[in-house]
């Protein structure tokens, strides 16, 4: 990070489902550690999250999913971030509930890292300031 500026974590749901209690205790979680979130909400579009991506100057992506349609929405979030030009400079995370069996096809699409439930807050927090690249 240079200067003063504050890690910035884009947080959002491209699923279908609507349980987000848990991104939005994560995303409590990380402002109380010193970052700035911005939490996009349920129902976005992988369009919609990468345009954020780009009007936000976000440093990372989290993306969280519980009904089963985190492959799919990877893929799809990868090929918008490749498109706008959006390369290894934004660290992107998944979490949520996720078969252990799908955790390395997340990783062969390109996620930098995979949160199952029960993950230690100050592991999400270290990741993300490793990994936070400006």
């Amino acid at each position: 990070m240079n200067g003063n500026r504050k890690i910035k974590v884009l947080l959002a749901k491209t699923s279908l489902d609507g349980h987000n209690r848990g991104i939005k205790v994560i995303s409590k979680w990380l402002m109380e550690s010193g970052m700035e979130v911005v939490y996009l909400g349920q129902y976005q579009t992988e369009e919609m999250v990468a345009k954020a991506i780009i009007e936000e100057d976000a440093d990372v992506l989290g993306l969280s999913f519980l009904g089963g349609e985190h492959l799919s929405s990877v893929k799809t979030m990868r090929d918008e971030m490749k498109k706008r030009g959006l390369g290894k400079d934004i660290a992107f995370m998944v979490g949520g509930v996720i078969p252990k069996e799908d955790v390395a096809k997340l990783y062969d699409l390109g996620v930098d890292k995979v949160f199952l439930p029960g993950t230690p807050m100050r592991e999400i927090v270290g990741f993300i300031e490793e990994n936070a690249q400006r």
